[in-house]
């Protein structure tokens, strides 16, 4: 299993909307690096969601349900997208500002190359954050 991080705008596309939902298309990444890491997500990875913007905080967890296939919205180019469904809240929203304070967190993406849009994890980042957010997490 793999760990991953998305962020999207609240005011564009909130975790409260994917939980109601229970499952979304995460279409619209036109960055060829975030493109990469959305083409290399496979089923049941997990995912963390961070609210970009507003907000700046990671707010809960998502699984990969469909692997990449081409972005029905892109009107040209190469461009893929993936299926996410909501797992979790996290019972406490962790900042960007603990993120950046904590040792262990200092090489993801969030951190290092703030405008990237998806972003692989290390297990024991996952993990921190969850920890960070109050969060047991068992893998659900």
């Amino acid at each position: 299993m793999q760990y991953w991080l998305v962020k999207s705008e609240p005011s564009v596309y909130p975790f409260e909307e994917l939980e109601r939902t229970g499952r979304t298309m995460w279409e619209g990444v036109r960055n060829f690096a975030a493109r990469n890491h959305l083409r290399a997500m496979k089923n049941g990875d997990l995912v963390l969601f961070y609210h970009s913007r507003e907000g700046l905080e990671v707010v809960g967890v998502c699984r990969v349900v469909q692997e990449f296939y081409p972005d029905p919205t892109a009107e040209s180019g190469d461009w893929s997208v993936v299926d996410l469904a909501p797992v979790k809240r996290l019972h406490k929203p962790v900042p960007l500002s603990v993120i950046k304070a904590v040792p262990e967190l200092q090489q993801i993406g969030l951190v290092r190359i703030g405008r990237l849009s998806v972003m692989p994890l290390q297990e024991a980042e996952f993990q921190k954050i969850m920890e960070l957010g109050e969060t047991d997490f068992s893998g659900q």
